[in-house]
């Protein structure tokens, strides 16, 4: 797991307390978000801080002029990035077992802890909705791999289309109905620039074994939710699931984002039938009805009650 310097924690909690201030709301908790919660920064990496707030004044829920849903602030040359939620947000997102937010119930790097999420992180660990769930690991997985690992065309309004064969005239892409063929001196399309690199194959790697864990374990008989560091997932849990080399392909994945090779272009190694875990999946055996909506408000309550 990675370390925060003391002068971030310090820098981030200046940045809290002048949103605060701002907005007129107080932060119940604050965490770590991204490369640093799962244990893949490099020394070059920003600092990602996810967190929850509560207006000081709940009457402005009920006003015309709402509270803000989100705020987002960047700080020290935006090595620093916060973005926060507001609580009735952030309990929306729990019951439709949103990743993010379940990450950061879960995240080991506290910036704020007014709450401790302890109880509601174990509750939702008992409750999330499977088959939700591993659409959102499926959905990272594919998208980064469609925006970043695919050659692919872009349209003149920006839509993408991967391109499974190129011929002497012409390209073979993919479509949501199956394959096209577009004429090579088409003007509606060109060849994108694409962005293969460590950061994004690691990104794919670990959304594509996260959502085929998922499933696995699913299928065994229990949903087994995947530890957040990427490197215990990788020695713990992954082993009952995944070749030896899927595994070590991924550790080397990291491994190089850590040292700071993040950047560099090596093409598609997660590879894309990997990248591209199975759409259509049981729901009599994955789906779940989630967390209970009575139960999230007494979360909520015990959230407002932490800085009230």
């Amino acid at each position: 797991m990675t370390t925060v310097p003391d002068h971030v924690f310090e820098a981030a909690d200046e940045l809290l307390t002048a949103i605060e201030r701002e907005h007129d709301v107080s932060t119940a908790l604050a965490a770590a978000r991204g490369s640093h919660a799962w244990g893949a920064a490099s020394p070059e990496s920003d600092y990602d801080v996810g967190f929850v707030f509560v207006p000081d004044d709940l009457r402005r829920y009920a006003h015309l002029e709402e509270p803000p849903a989100t705020i987002h602030e960047t700080a020290d040359g935006d090595e620093i990035e916060l973005q926060g939620r507001d609580v009735r947000t952030f309990a929306r997102l729990l019951a439709d077992s949103n990743d993010g937010a379940i990450d950061l119930l879960r995240s080991s790097i506290q910036y704020r802890t007014a709450y401790d999420p302890t109880d509601l992180a174990e509750y939702i660990e008992r409750t999330y909705n499977p088959i939700a769930l591993y659409h959102a690991w499926r959905g990272i997985a594919t998208g980064n791999y469609r925006k970043y690992i695919s050659h692919h065309l872009v349209r003149t309004d920006d839509e993408t289309v991967p391109i499974l064969e190129m011929l002497e005239d012409a390209y073979v892409v993919e479509t949501d109905d199956g394959t096209a063929t577009i004429p090579a001196d088409d003007e509606r399309f060109a060849e994108t620039q694409t962005k293969p690199t460590v950061k994004r194959n690691l990104t794919i790697c670990r959304a594509a074994m996260s959502a085929r864990y998922l499933k696995a374990t699913g299928e065994r008989g229990t949903h087994e939710l995947p530890a957040l560091e990427f490197e215990r997932f990788l020695s713990e849990q992954a082993p009952a699931v995944f070749e030896p080399d899927r595994i070590e392909l991924a550790r080397d994945l990291l491994e190089r984002k850590r040292r700071g090779e993040g950047a560099t272009t090596i093409g598609d190694a997660v590879g894309r039938e990997f990248a591209r875990p199975p759409a259509d999946i049981d729901p009599e055996v994955h789906a779940g009805d989630g967390p209970e909506t009575e139960r999230l408000d007494a979360f909520v309550d015990e959230l407002i009650a932490a800085v009230r």
